[in-house]
């Protein structure tokens, strides 16, 4: 992670969406070599470390042809945007012809003007990759069909769904182990030498192009997963797994490059294992959208180590909108929890103003919704806050909340801190040395005021008056420090209510 902050902030974007309004408002085309300073601006929020510019790949006409021939994709593609025009469909990005950035978007010109953009403004460049799969016009298919799981006639005559033909070649339509196959797209096998060779060069090609690389569905090249799909369609399962494997070619190349997985099915620990930087947490992500503190705490209790890996986040691409999904009243305080916890976070574009419609992937337009500047102000300002007050630096450490007999709110209470005057992580001593300073987060995750006492952590309290105030403007308070380590430091908080504190 050369280069890199050891728990990054990144900013999600949708190249083509967030390109045809920037062109719309300039009254002409805008691509990734033109966009306004202003824009740069938008997308690089104070306290944010990188972008990830989701879709900037050549999406296939095939593919394109293909959602066009679908009714059910059609029919979500109004409901997201009613008023729907031809010219809005421009096809998957995860439907990708070539890893060459889309002429629509300034090519690869545009590309490298984009990167140094963002890097003038402190700010590192993410795109995508798409291990599983290609598009069905994707030159391997033709020059490479080694690269693919194959079939034959009867697979065809069988599973017309599953399988298609490439000139005299059956190939397998790309998919899971848990749903039907994808029709706009082929299998590439993770079993293949020559597949995972192939995949190297794209991968170490694509680093060249960026400082980190997010890798869609992970999980679905790994020898288990992969094997529980195909069976004995792919091949001798190799002796080594594929993720490092093709890592191991890229990092010679590229040493800095830092990888994301998309996972689920609680593989994150697996891919970590396997070289990932950071994975999807979608444990937490759920847990929040229960809106459950015991359920949130619980899985906070994970090893350090491990949630340092993980990418938290409330919503991408993939998920419905946090303001249509998380439970009302709790939606600010989910994004502090985000804000403050260990590992990379990551924000989507229209979250800050609180859009509610999710956009398909497939559309280059989203629906006009007025924004909520003031809930934009509050979460630029949660970000910059955080930035500023170096609150995620030093030792982070779940702390426990306690109550009394006849009163057990304290279950929805959420609470950690961070000592910038401690150890750094405790799993990296070469890391960068913290900045002085100890953080306390405390969140009232529930529909219902909640009480209780949180013992803070610091041996040297005892003896000291301390002042405990909001980092984003707000409350001060002042208590003894035998207080703070004894019985514990007592809150009574609103629903939804968070403390964000610099204890002093």
């Amino acid at each position: 992670m050369t280069g890199w902050p050891r728990r990054p902030v990144i900013y999600e974007v949708n190249t083509a969406v967030w390109l045809a309004e920037l062109s719309r408002t300039a009254g002409r085309t805008v691509t990734l070599a033109s966009v306004p300073d202003s824009g740069w601006d938008a997308v690089t929020p104070a306290g944010a470390d990188a972008v990830w510019l989701m879709g900037v790949w050549e999406r296939s006409p095939d593919g394109l042809a293909l959602a066009n021939a679908n009714p059910g994709l059609l029919e979500s593609f109004r409901e997201a945007l009613p008023d729907l025009a031809a010219g809005d469909i421009i096809g998957s990005p995860y439907c990708v012809r070539r890893y060459v950035a889309d002429e629509r978007f300034g090519g690869p010109r545009g590309l490298a003007a984009a990167r140094d953009a963002l890097a003038a403004r402190g700010a590192a460049l993410i795109l995508d990759y798409v291990p599983n799969h290609v598009a069905p016009d994707h030159p391997w298919v033709t020059s490479h069909p080694e690269f693919f799981i194959q079939g034959d006639d009867d697979d065809v005559k069988s599973d017309p769904a599953g399988w298609l033909r490439a000139g005299d070649q059956v190939l397998a339509h790309g998919r899971d182990p848990y749903f039907p196959p994808w029709p706009d797209v082929v299998q590439l096998n993770a079993y293949s030498a020559a597949a995972r060779d192939a995949t190297a060069r794209t991968l170490t090609d694509i680093a060249g192009q960026c400082d980190g690389i997010r890798c869609d569905m992970a999980m679905l090249m790994t020898n288990d997963v992969f094997g529980k799909t195909w069976g004995e369609r792919a091949g001798q399962r190799p002796d080594g797994e594929f993720w490092p494997a093709v890592m191991t070619a890229l990092h010679r190349r590229h040493p800095g490059a830092v990888l994301i997985a998309e996972a689920y099915w609680d593989m994150e620990w697996t891919l970590q294992q396997q070289g990932f930087a950071f994975c999807y947490d979608k444990r937490l992500y759920d847990r929040l959208v229960e809106g459950s503190a015991p359920a949130v705490r619980d899985h906070l209790r994970a090893d350090l180590s491990y949630q340092s890996g993980l990418l938290r986040f409330l919503e991408n691409h993939d998920e419905p909108r946090a303001g249509a999904a998380l439970p009302a009243g709790l939606r600010r305080a989910a994004a502090v929890a985000i804000a403050t916890l260990p590992g990379a976070t990551m924000w989507h574009q229209g979250q800050f103003e609180g859009r509610r419609v999710r956009v398909p992937v497939f559309l280059r337009r989203r629906p006009g919704e007025p924004p909520d500047e003031g809930l934009a102000g509050w979460y630029r300002d949660l970000l910059s806050g955080v930035a500023d007050h170096d609150v995620r630096t030093g030792a982070w450490r779940l702390l426990e909340a306690t109550g009394w007999p006849d009163n057990q709110s304290c279950q929805n209470l959420l609470a950690w801190s961070w000592d910038g005057d401690g150890d750094r992580d405790g799993d990296d001593p070469a890391a960068e040395a913290p900045a002085a300073g100890r953080h306390l987060v405390v969140i009232n995750f529930s529909r219902a005021q909640a009480q209780g006492r949180i013992p803070l952590p610091w041996p040297d309290l005892p003896g000291r008056a301390w002042r405990l105030a909001d980092v984003r403007g707000g409350e001060v308070f002042e208590r003894d420090g035998g207080e703070l380590a004894g019985p514990g430091l007592f809150v009574d908080m609103r629903p939804g209510q968070c403390y964000l504190l610099a204890v002093r």
